[in-house]
C-alpha cells in the first residue's frame, strides 16, 4: 500500500508539474478586431499607452489616436510631415512625435492633442523614445547619424550624440541607465550611457544583418532584434553576446516584448508575425507564426491586455509603364489596424 501510495503521489506530482507547465504555456494569437481608419498614405511606427488606454498610429502626415477600450479613433495629432515614431511621457502629460521630412520633433499635449512646440533635430529623425528617469527624449536621426537628446519638460536640446552609422529602433533600460540602438548599415548595436550622453560600447550582431526592430526584456537582460537576413536574435545586454536566434519572415521592421507573457515578437513584410519565447533550457523557440496582411511590417503590444496592434493597408500595383523599382501605392481608404488577441 505504501508503494502504491508513493506511486500515486509521484503520478499526482508529475501531473501537477505538467498542469503547471500547461497553465504557463502561451495561447495562440487570433484576429480580434479590425479598426478601419481610411485616408491616404503610408505609415511607420505604432505606440501603445496602456495607462491611458490609447494607441498612437503614424499615418502619412499625422498621428491617429485610438481608444483601445472602445477600439475607435478619437482624435489626431496634425502637422507631422514624414511621421515616424511616437514617444509617450504619461507622467508629463505629453507625447513626442518625430517628423522625418521636417527634421523636427513635435511636443504634444496628451489632453488636447495639440502641438505646443517643435524642436529642431538632426536630419530625418526616425525612432524616438522617452527616458523617464531623466525626463529626456531621444530622437534618432537617420541621415545625420546622430541622436538628439531633448529635455522633455522644457523642450530644449540637451545634447547631440554622434553615432557610428544609420540608427534604427532603440530601447531603454532605466535601472541600468542604458539605451540600446541598432546601427542598421554597420550590423552593430550601440550602448549609450544615459547620464553621460555618450556611446560606451559597440557590439557586432553577426550572424544578424541590417537590424531594424528592437525590444528588451529588462529583468532577464535580453534584447530581441529583427535582422534583414530573416533572423530574430536574442542578445545578452550585459555582455553583448548573441545567445540565440529563430527564423523569421523577410522584411522585418519591428520587434516587441511582453513581460507579462514572456513572448517576443517580430513583424515582417511577407505577411508573418513570429511569436517566440525562451524555453526552460534557455533556448529561444518559435511558438507561433501568425498570418498578417502583406507589407504589415510594424506593430506593438499592449502589456496590459497582451493584444497586438498591426497597421495594414491594401496596395495598388504600379502602372505597367512605371519606371523599374516603382513601389506599389496604398489603396485610398484601406488603411486599418489589425488587433490580435491571445486565446
Amino acid at each position: 500500500m505504501k508503494r502504491f501510495a508513493l506511486v500515486g503521489l509521484l503520478v499526482l506530482g508529475s501531473w501537477g508539474s505538467r498542469a503547471a507547465l500547461v497553465a504557463q504555456a502561451p495561447g495562440q494569437y487570433h484576429l480580434r478586431q479590425t479598426i478601419q481608419i481610411g485616408g491616404e498614405g503610408g505609415w511607420d511606427y505604432v505606440a501603445a499607452d496602456s495607462a491611458n488606454h490609447r494607441l498612437y498610429v503614424s499615418h502619412a502626415t499625422k498621428v491617429v489616436v485610438i481608444d483601445t477600450a472602445t477600439e475607435k479613433a478619437v482624435g489626431e495629432i496634425a502637422d507631422t510631415p514624414g511621421v515616424h515614431g511616437i514617444a509617450v511621457a504619461a507622467d508629463l502629460g505629453k507625447a513626442f512625435v518625430s517628423s522625418g521630412r521636417a527634421n523636427s520633433v513635435s511636443i504634444v499635449d496628451l489632453a488636447t492633442l495639440q502641438t505646443s512646440s517643435k524642436v529642431t533635430t538632426g536630419e530625418n529623425p526616425d525612432a524616438i523614445l522617452y527616458e523617464p528617469t531623466r525626463h529626456e527624449v531621444y530622437a534618432f536621426n537617420g541621415r545625420s547619424r546622430s541622436a538628439t537628446v531633448i529635455d522633455a519638460a522644457s523642450g530644449t536640446v540637451r545634447a547631440t550624440i554622434p553615432l557610428p552609422g544609420k540608427p534604427e529602433f532603440a530601447v531603454e533600460d532605466v535601472a541600468a541607465g542604458r539605451i540600446y540602438n541598432n546601427i542598421e548599415d554597420k550590423n552593430e548595436l550601440v550602448v549609450i550611457d544615459a547620464a553621460a550622453h555618450a556611446v560606451v560600447s559597440t557590439w557586432p550582431i553577426a550572424p544578424g544583418e541590417e537590424a531594424s526592430g528592437l525590444a528588451i526584456d529588462v529583468p532577464h537582460h535580453r534584447l530581441f532584434i529583427g535582422c534583414s537576413n530573416n533572423l530574430m536574435e536574442m542578445i545578452d545586454n550585459q555582455s553583448g553576446k548573441v545567445v540565440g536566434s529563430v527564423p523569421i519572415g523577410p522584411g522585418v521592421d519591428a520587434n516587441a516584448f511582453d513581460p507579462g507573457t514572456g513572448l517576443a515578437f517580430a513583424s515582417s513584410g511577407d505577411g508573418t508575425l513570429t511569436v517566440a519565447r525562451v524555453d526552460p533550457s534557455g533556448q529561444l523557440v518559435v511558438v507561433q507564426k501568425l498570418e498578417t496582411p502583406k507589407r504589415a511590417r510594424t506593430m506593438t503590444v499592449d502589456p496590459a491586455t497582451h493584444r497586438l496592434y498591426v497597421p495594414a493597408a491594401d496596395f495598388v500595383p504600379p502602372p505597367a509603364d512605371a519606371p523599374a523599382g516603382t513601389r506599389p501605392q496604398v489603396a485610398p481608404g484601406s488603411f486599418r489596424v489589425m488587433v490580435y488577441e491571445m486565446k
